[in-house]
């Protein structure tokens, strides 16, 4: 630069427009894809360049005219351009050809910057700065793994609270890369490069002493038979939670010394594989089913398998001639007994004696299925109507009839039980629905996917204002939708971090070309695609369908939908549930008679307990059971 004498140690150069050295560091492939504008990043160190002279990569610009993506790197005044075509590389107007590609500029006292591009989706590159090799033994996992490898630190571990343990939206730092048929013995990088959360680069990790834990997720691979074939964890009956899932590897916890200027590896090793699940044991009111379900292996091309965790009311086995009502509460995998207030009301005199189950239907996305048909996660709703249900009912002496078949669920179940009492009206009595996850996509937590540009921020202008995913009954916001997500996404690229976003974009969206559910929004950026928002409205958003469909469905649901939530809910879920009341109240031919209850400042998830909702059933199916049924045997 003849026009600018640069300062080596502060980075500065005179001319410089603001005299502070910064850059944004984008990889090659990302500069390609991405329509974000540059930002400053004040740690240029951790990418291998020296801080100097006002370095600029811009994240895209397009050169339509040529036909081709291209990166521009600027120095003052100065620019070259970087095109990626095929396996070429222009500098200035001098084509390289090279594989893999590296292109080194030498400007600006001596500062080089290095461009890589991998030559091969499975190659793996290291840059200057800090680094951690992380492997697996033979002894924990003698075969190659698919999967993802983590690395979590910590400034503190003690047995119930390891550095992994730790990690979650508002938790310590967790890095992690995808592996394929990596080798034990062998390892996989995790650099300054790997997006991480809270932290989104090792270089940004302070020097000091910390505690570093090593994971390792095993994927399974799913041929499925609608002809896409995917990697993803498969649940062990733990409900899909990568952290405890029997068959992943761990190791100890290990204290070092970081520094962020360091290149010298950190050897971690997974050494120690998480136990199998221990089912609890039946008793004498508390039943359990397991099979494999054929319709979702079928579709999976893997074994699925369904459950049910059953609780029997007090003398089931003395009135061996009685049916009884069936209550089916869905939530989140349990293999707890179903919550039904105390054991004391269970077994008082006065108490409605029904039959209440929970359903386990984990998917390979998550803890539960979310109970209907999908894209993604396919026919569950086929196979919890055709199989799991009728595996119950065969087992236990239930009435059988849809009046004395009941819903009811909180948060993730009390969307579960209102969209199984929506797309199932002939088969449900009533749905007693707390808390539920968005009825209406204007409201998804927060955000309005049909009219808004961004999940993660408002733009004002002048700034961006992050938007909350959690708040305490008092306003106060505990965490927000980009770190929510971001988290998730480190977790697991594609729809597999085993979250709530994640497993709401593989219940509600279309599946992507590379098979994996399309994004409803990109997960690093947050901008939302509306062509999948407006896929999710036709087929899941609950209040759309009901209004839609009113003078066909409402004639068979107008008594039976029943809807409570805190009206502070802490995910923002009441509003939702406050435009289906809306819609509800506006119904006619036939009127809508059911009840919609805010409590006020009542955070998630509020509701009443089947104390409460029990006299509400037995009243709803008095008024819809038919003549002649038997509403006084179960009665004892």
């Amino acid at each position: 630069m003849d026009d600018a004498r640069c300062d080596r140690d502060s980075g500065s150069c005179d001319g410089d427009d603001d005299g502070i050295g910064w850059f944004e560091y984008v990889p090659l492939n990302e500069a390609i894809q991405s329509n974000a504008e540059p930002k400053r990043v004040t740690n240029p160190q951790r990418f291998g360049l020296q801080r100097c002279c006002n370095w600029r990569i811009f994240r895209r610009m397009r050169n339509s005219a040529a036909g081709r993506d291209s990166a521009v790197v600027s120095a003052g005044p100065q620019s070259q351009e970087l095109s990626l075509m095929s396996r070429h590389i222009l500098v200035g107007r001098r084509w390289i050809t090279s594989a893999p590609l590296t292109v080194t500029l030498g400007v600006c006292c001596a500062a080089s910057m290095t461009l890589a591009a991998v030559s091969s989706a499975n190659a793996q590159t290291t840059r200057p700065g800090p680094r951690f090799e992380i492997a697996f033994t033979a002894a924990a996992h003698p075969a190659p793994i698919t999967g993802r490898a983590y690395v979590a630190i910590s400034r503190t571990s003690d047995a119930q609270r390891t550095p992994i343990a730790q990690t979650g939206e508002n938790g310590v730092p967790l890095f992690a890369v995808n592996i394929d048929q990596l080798a034990a013995g062998k390892a996989t990088i995790i650099d300054a490069s790997v997006f991480g959360h809270p932290v989104q680069s090792l270089a940004d990790i302070p020097a000091g002493e910390y505690w570093v834990q090593p994971f390792v997720n095993v994927y399974t691979k799913f041929a499925r038979a609608d002809g896409k074939t995917v990697w993803l964890h498969m649940d062990q009956w733990e409900g899909q939670n990568w952290k405890r899932s029997p068959g992943n590897l761990f190791g100890e916890p290990v204290r070092i010394t970081f520094d962020p200027t360091s290149s010298a590896p950190i050897r971690l090793v997974a050494d120690k594989v998480i136990p199998a699940v221990e089912v609890p044991a039946e008793t004498e009111h508390v039943k359990r089913i397991k099979f494999q379900s054929a319709i979702l292996t079928k579709w999976w091309g893997h074994p699925i398998y369904l459950g049910a965790t059953v609780l029997l009311p007090k003398d089931y086995e003395q009135h061996p001639n009685a049916k009884y009502p069936i209550v089916y509460d869905h939530g989140h995998f349990s293999l707890r007994a179903p919550r039904v207030g105390s054991t004391p009301y269970w077994n008082a005199a006065g108490t409605p004696r029904m039959i209440v189950a929970t359903l386990q239907h984990p998917s390979p996305y998550y803890d539960d299925s979310y109970g209907v048909n999908s894209e993604n996660n396919g026919p569950y709703g086929d196979a919890i109507m055709q199989e799991l249900i009728p595996a119950v009912e065969s087992k236990f002496r239930v009435i059988g009839q849809p009046w004395a078949r009941l819903l009811t669920g909180g948060s993730t179940g009390g969307w579960i039980s209102l969209a199984h009492q929506v797309f199932y009206p002939d088969f449900y009595g009533g749905v007693w629905s707390l808390c539920p996850d968005g009825v209406d996509f204007r409201y998804h937590q927060i955000v309005n996917v049909y009219a808004d540009t961004n999940a993660y921020f408002l733009d004002r202008g002048w700034l961006k204002i992050d938007r909350p995913t959690r708040r305490s009954p008092d306003g106060n916001v505990t965490a927000t939708m980009k770190d929510e997500n971001w988290y998730e996404h480190v977790v697991g690229d594609r729809t597999r971090g085993g979250g709530q976003w994640d497993i709401w974009e593989a219940t509600y969206g279309p599946v992507g070309s590379d098979g994996y559910p399309k994004p409803i929004w990109d997960k690093r950026t947050g901008v939302i695609d509306h062509q999948v928002a407006q896929f999710w409205k036709e087929r899941y958003d609950l209040r759309y369908l009901l209004e839609s469909k009113w003078a066909t469905i409402g004639p068979k649901l107008a008594n039976k939908l029943n809807v409570y939530v805190g009206d502070a809910d802490s995910y923002y879920l009441n509003m939702g549930v406050h435009l289906l009341d809306d819609f509800l109240k506006k119904t006619a031919a036939p009127k809508w008679t059911g009840e919609t209850i805010f409590q006020p400042m009542a955070p998630h998830c509020w509701g009443p307990g089947m104390p409460e909702l029990m006299p509400r059933m037995v009243t709803t199916m008095e008024a819809n059971a038919p003549a002649g049924a038997d509403l006084r045997s179960w009665r004892y």
